[in-house]
């Protein structure tokens, strides 16, 4: 006859898989958006942007968001692919609840040897659905990707508005692969541009970039407000929150444009939105408040996909950032 676990143990329990879901969920926080995807794309938040040559791969997609999934947005999948929501939160808070009542995976407690065995349990589970999580995020991806190109829509026309060859000198001028023709030309899916992007467009956005990753190294909460949606803004506050509470803060200083293109532009009623994609370098570091030292660097290279909305005649903010993949 098995020992029934003692009040403590299942306590012990119930601490252990909270914290495994919370580190497992939790991204890692350095520079504005780093490690996860946030924000909103107005009618195209939960779908992929088309690739481009600074981003040819389907950038992961949306987990954090305002914006509501609806028929009219695609497959509203992201919700369901972050670590310990949805199917996997409902398996392993079914689990637990079990194991704090007496029963317990697969049929209870009762089949279980001992401790070691229901935490076995746990892990082979936990190494099933993400098999499983894996195997299904691989089949979505695929069809966004191919899909990218469908969705891109006819050229526009010659110009600063028109396709990626003419955007050249934009993003202050370093977008390699934007310029030129022959096979590279040939070989780029064209982009859709229903708003005009222009010089003046890049120069904000690259401006924007700078100015965010500064703001954001400063704490400087009332630039963010001014260069972001409030969606944004309130993801930066409390990543910032969370620094401070660690005792940390994270310095950011030479934020530099690398290479950028469009991804696509279109218009929702009074707003106009653009998707960028976007590599520049920095200098990046996490730094203990109280005397000064290095707690952590981080990379001195990111690309990201960036999308800006701006109210007609008003200045583009930043409304998402997603990471590549």
């Amino acid at each position: 006859m098995m020992t029934p676990f003692t009040r403590g143990r299942r306590t012990a329990l119930a601490v252990g898989l909270a914290a495994l879901m919370a580190v497992a969920a939790t991204p890692g926080e350095a520079r504005p958006g780093s490690g996860s995807s946030m924000g909103s794309r107005g009618s195209k938040t939960f779908s992929a942007p088309p690739p481009t040559a600074t981003a040819p791969g389907a950038p992961a997609p949306m987990q954090r968001s305002m914006t509501q999934p609806g028929p009219q947005m695609g497959a509203p999948a992201a919700p369901q692919r972050r670590f310990g929501g949805g199917f996997f939160a409902g398996l392993l808070g079914a689990g637990l609840l079990g194991a704090l009542i007496g029963g317990g995976f697969f049929g209870g407690l009762g089949g279980i040897a001992s401790f070691l065995g229901l935490l076995l349990q746990v892990g082979l589970l936990i190494g099933v659905v993400l098999l499983v999580m894996r195997f299904f995020r691989r089949r979505q991806a695929e069809p966004a990707m191919a899909g990218a190109y469908n969705r891109s829509g006819p050229a526009a026309g010659p110009g600063p508005g028109g396709p990626l060859g003419g955007l050249g000198g934009g993003l202050g001028g370093l977008g390699a692969g934007l310029g030129g023709g022959g096979a590279a030309a040939a070989a780029r899916p064209a982009q859709r541009d229903e708003v005009g992007i222009g010089p003046q467009d890049f120069e904000a956005f690259e401006r924007t970039l700078g100015q965010v990753q500064l703001a954001y190294g400063a704490e400087d909460v009332a630039t963010l407000r001014r260069l972001t949606t409030p969606e944004m803004a309130g993801y930066f506050t409390e990543e910032l929150r969370a620094n401070a509470a660690r005792g940390v803060v994270n310095r950011i200083a030479d934020v530099k444009l690398q290479q950028g293109d469009l991804a696509e532009s279109w218009r929702e009623g009074p707003v106009d939105y653009a998707t960028v994609a976007m590599r520049y370098t920095l200098r990046d570091a996490v730094i203990n408040r109280a005397n000064g030292q290095v707690v952590e660097t981080n990379p001195p290279e990111a690309t990201e996909v960036w999308t800006f909305l701006r109210e007609r005649g008003g200045p583009w903010v930043v409304s998402a950032i997603q990471q590549t993949r």
